[in-house]
């Protein structure tokens, strides 16, 4: 479904306990290629109800994007297996995949297995925080996990610096990672203004992912469109 792009690509990422329906009324009018859904932690009870609420608005192809095993709808069009390969908690390599493989089965979604990479973004996110995992920092680490993530059967790399990230990942590591591997590359976290979008842009990643920067102001989506 995603796939490699020789333009960037944009994604919003929506957190259910923050959903801005007129964001999404907003996506139908810009360049938005998916919309992903989810969050880790979540306090109330309705991703349900939100995804089936998205989807009524827009026919955006909504993806899940799951912050723990619960998180599985069959309205959506798919779902990221993500495995976090910057970590070495065996509950989010395989352990929470195994509590939701019945459910994601019987959803009958579309399933992208994809190599999520946590890298250093000068903060402690909340994937860090939940994960127990550190970010990886050295370069030849990241590339060498993203080639394994390639090598593991992965449809896609993530590169995440991490949910409101004081720092985007370098244009050089999103090169290299480019560079090494076959599948599309996501970028995402800390992105949260045009220079920002600007700097990633040069990178050419096949796709970026703006979510926190959105829930604080959604005129920034109009900005970035004009980028991309």
């Amino acid at each position: 479904m995603l796939n490699k792009q020789q333009h960037t690509k944009l994604i919003i990422l929506i957190d259910p306990d923050k959903y801005n329906p007129m964001l999404v009324q907003l996506a139908n009018k810009s360049k938005v290629s998916y919309i992903f859904v989810g969050g880790s932690g979540l306090k109330k009870n309705n991703f349900e109800k939100i995804i089936k609420s998205i989807k009524s608005i827009t026919k955006i192809p909504v993806i899940i994007f799951p912050g723990d095993e619960s998180q599985v709808s069959k309205h959506a069009d798919a779902i990221l297996i993500l495995s976090l390969l910057s970590g070495r908690n065996v509950e989010y390599l395989i352990g929470k995949h195994i509590k939701a493989a019945n459910k994601i089965k019987a959803s009958k979604l579309h399933t992208i297995p994809t190599g999520y990479i946590l890298v250093e973004g000068a903060s402690k996110s909340t994937t860090q925080k939940i994960t127990k995992t550190k970010p990886l920092v050295n370069t030849k680490e990241i590339i060498s996990t993203a080639i394994a993530g390639e090598l593991l059967g992965k449809q896609l790399i993530y590169l995440e610096a991490g949910s409101g990230a004081k720092r985007i990942l370098s244009t050089k590591i999103i090169k290299e990672v480019k560079k090494n591997v076959i599948i599309p590359v996501v970028v995402g976290g800390g992105i949260d203004s045009e220079s920002k979008v600007k700097e990633i842009l040069k990178a050419k990643p096949d796709y970026i992912v703006v979510g926190n920067a959105l829930e604080r102001d959604i005129s920034l989506l109009q900005k970035i469109n004009h980028l991309l």
